[in-house]
């Protein structure tokens, strides 16, 4: 047998091999990332790096190949990320390490210093046997994130870390979305008004969490058009934009593909029409709330608690932001302003809350991303609010922007 080449020419050859490997996984996270795994060609990302696409195929055989090394890059990241936070000695110690690695980065991505990694919402649609592979490596992501604020105690303070975990994550992938509005020498200031968030919380001293949950039921202006929405909304969150088909969705109703051109045009419609469903549920309970009688924290918590309620019933889901990356540039846009306007009105929110008094002196702007990331993640946590009382899922997950993600006063009650 032919001992291994250990020449310094060989050892040059493995490290440009890693280097082109590498440009290849950053080219494809680009390419997931603004297209979606699904979307995503050999042909892009060959282009992208400056090669042909034989030459990437050299290193990925199959473009779920390429995919599935993207992602499974992804969570190692996280894992090295979470592997140093847990080292700090306090809960809070560890999310603020957290929360800094993340902010750290995100400058480094900015400043043109470092890539950005694959977003991983479109795990579920991967094949297998890598989906079941990938998946695993989120579940121990999201036990490490849990791992946090401790790993013994009660099943509640189980669930409530849980929540804490998820809420922690889904707003640290957010900040992609909203933080490229501030210039980069703000992002230190950013990162402690976001941690003062976590910390504290929004709700002032003495307030409780007692939400009067708000009526959302109208009537259908188009018989059958609301189930059809509905379906396809849970399939696209599960899926991706590209990986919920057209005929799927069809069959998740029992009904032909030409019944969905009855109701929609073409696929980019449906996410429209999936995205202006949720969009209008959001602001109908933002409008619906203003009505609450008493202080602006009533009519906060009346909004979030009627918007988590949804998201865990059956009469959710809202729609991802995640399946924007499936959209043209031009939609995408559209769907990012009135997502856009949503948040500002949480933020009109909050402001009058801090003049009244009802809500702490908080960054508005900052919390009310810190809003829009709750409600619009809390679909991943269907299965975990129906291991216990509707109601109690809700006030855990709420609790963790509510009163912080350090704060155990929703265990009493």
């Amino acid at each position: 047998m032919q001992a291994p080449e250990t020449t310094a020419e060989g050892i040059k050859g493995t490290k440009r091999f890693q280097a082109k490997r590498d440009a290849i996984l950053a080219a494809a996270a680009d390419a997931i990332n603004e297209q979606s795994a699904k979307g995503m060609t050999f042909a892009d990302v060959a282009r992208r790096v400056g090669l042909n696409t034989t030459s990437v195929t050299y290193y990925f055989k199959r473009k779920e190949d390429l995919a599935a090394a993207a992602f499974e890059q992804t969570l190692e990241r996280l894992e090295a990320m979470l592997d140093e936070a847990a080292a700090e000695t306090t809960p809070e110690a560890r999310v603020a390490r957290y929360l800094n690695i993340n902010m750290e980065r995100l400058v480094r991505i900015r400043r043109g210093e470092e890539r950005d990694f694959a977003i991983l919402s479109d795990l579920r649609a991967m094949e297998e046997p890598m989906k079941g592979r990938l998946l695993a490596g989120w579940r121990n992501i999201f036990r490490k994130t849990r791992a946090l604020w401790g790993s013994d105690g009660s099943r509640a303070e189980t669930d409530l870390r849980g929540a804490r975990a998820h809420v922690l994550l889904e707003n640290s992938f957010w900040l992609m979305a909203w933080l490229p509005r501030y210039e980069v020498d703000e992002y230190p200031r950013v990162e402690a008004r976001l941690m003062d968030v976590f910390r504290h919380g929004i709700a002032a001293h003495g307030q409780a969490w007692a939400p009067r949950l708000l009526d959302l039921e109208h009537d259908e202006p188009e018989p059958g058009r609301e189930a059809f929405l509905l379906a396809a909304t849970r399939l696209i969150n599960e899926l991706g934009y590209r990986g919920a088909s057209v005929q799927r969705i069809a069959s998740e109703l029992n009904v032909t593909k030409g019944s969905f051109y009855h109701h929609l045009d073409a696929k980019d419609e449906l996410v429209i029409a999936c995205y202006k469903r949720s969009f209008d549920i959001i602001a109908e309970t933002q409008r619906l709330a203003e009505a609450v009688e008493g202080s602006h924290w009533d009519r906060l918590e009346a909004t979030v608690g009627t918007l988590l309620d949804y998201q865990f019933s059956d009469r959710g889901p809202l729609l991802r932001t995640t399946a924007l990356s499936g959209l043209p540039p031009q939609v995408r846009s559209t769907m990012i302003d009135r997502s856009n306007r949503i948040a500002r009105r949480f933020a009109g929110m909050l402001s009058d809350g801090i003049a009244e008094g009802s809500i702490r002196a908080i960054d508005p702007l900052v919390a009310s991303q810190a809003l829009m990331a709750l409600q619009n993640a809390a679909f991943d946590m269907r299965k975990w609010a129906s291991t216990m009382p509707r109601e109690k899922a809700v006030a855990f997950y709420a609790s963790t922007l509510a009163f912080g993600l350090f704060d155990d006063r929703v265990l009493e009650g």
